[in-house]
């Protein structure tokens, strides 16, 4: 943290079970904040292994470790409502969704954010790789923040950020956003908590790990179709077109040999499957939907970068419109996945493919 937020008050912090929040939240206690943890309970689809419990007491023991004191937040049910059931919708409609952004933007920048104000709270933090910045303005009383990428790229955590109130900012506090993983371990090591060497998180937000297809294929009923190659021929057949995204290369039931193939275009109504090869991944253009700034739109035409994809390099764009181009092809445009406009480090907003 800066000097600058090293301001005495309240902060509720989201206390996830896993290292970085328990590191989020002692660095936070270290500077002289009164923290108190807080669990969100997420939904728990019928059928998959529950891991609630254990997360949270795992939050407990870092808690009680630190000497706060943990709340639990049942937010199962606004889980399901804005985050599980949009993300079914959206694989039935033939798009690939992103939950973690909307769990960022409906559940820890939503409600909790929220529910913390309400509750006496000066500021909120998550153990998010992100970092921000204060910016100048000619009015000294009005503070406006900007979001930037975090000192660990390889962490950065902003592709999932960009859809957050901008007005939530002034009261979110990323304590770990300018560590790198290895620091945030060693921090958790030498303080002795529980989660210093827990594995991370992996998968859907709500869930954890899970097969996708199998928790798909339970909530969208199969509908044969065909696998048609670029040129037009016939491959194969598959067992439902929402199960696919694009780039995918497995789990193609095609028994001609000449591949690789990777799905490159997917048809709802026709319920069929286009597949090609790498060269046909790639794209020099894009629309967008659900455009979002986090501060002053871009002028037409201004020069920025943007990423579609987590954990991916930057490219140059030039968005007018809802039309987005690539300075580069770029692989795999999925709609539905977001995209995120960076100038620099800066984050300035995003958007979802369509």
């Amino acid at each position: 943290m800066s000097k600058k937020e090293k301001i005495r008050g309240t902060a509720f912090v989201a206390m996830s079970g896993g290292v970085d929040s328990s590191v989020a939240a002692l660095l936070l206690k270290r500077a002289g904040w009164r923290v108190v943890g807080v669990y969100m309970k997420s939904w728990q689809p019928a059928g998959m292994t529950c891991m609630w419990r254990t997360e949270r007491a795992d939050a407990l023991r870092v808690a009680a470790a630190l000497d706060i004191p943990l709340k639990t937040w049942d937010f199962s049910r606004e889980y399901r409502a804005r985050v599980a059931a949009p993300m079914i919708q959206a694989y039935r409609t033939g798009t690939t969704p992103n939950p973690d952004v909307e769990c960022n933007r409906h559940i820890k920048f939503g409600l909790f954010y929220e529910r913390a104000m309400q509750e006496g709270a000066d500021a909120v933090a998550t153990g998010h790789y992100a970092c921000k910045r204060e910016m100048k303005t000619q009015n000294s009383k009005l503070k406006i923040f900007e979001l930037r990428t975090a000192k660990d790229k390889e962490k950065d955590q902003t592709y999932f950020l960009w859809n957050i109130p901008a007005s939530v900012l002034p009261q979110v506090l990323f304590p770990i956003g300018h560590l790198t993983k290895p620091q945030v371990r060693a921090i958790a090591r030498k303080a002795g908590l529980a989660t210093a060497f827990k594995k991370d998180s992996q998968g859907v937000c709500f869930v954890g790990e899970l097969n996708v297809k199998d928790f798909l294929a339970s909530r969208i009923t199969q509908k044969r179709g065909s696998i048609v190659h670029v040129d037009g021929r016939v491959l194969g057949a598959h067992d439902g077109a929402a199960y696919y995204t694009i780039g995918q290369r497995h789990g193609l039931d095609i028994k001609e040999g000449n591949g690789p193939y990777f799905v490159v275009k997917k048809d709802m109504r026709a319920n069929t499957i286009t597949v090609g090869g790498e060269k046909n991944l790639y794209s020099t253009r894009a629309h967008i939907t659900d455009v979002h700034w986090l501060g002053p739109k871009p002028v037409a035409g201004a020069p920025m970068q943007a990423k579609i994809r987590y954990r991916t390099a930057a490219v140059g764009v030039v968005l007018r419109g809802n039309t987005l181009t690539f300075r580069r092809p770029v692989r795999a445009v999925a709609p539905g996945q977001s995209v995120v406009f960076y100038r620099g480090s800066r984050v300035l907003g995003g958007a979802i493919l369509a």
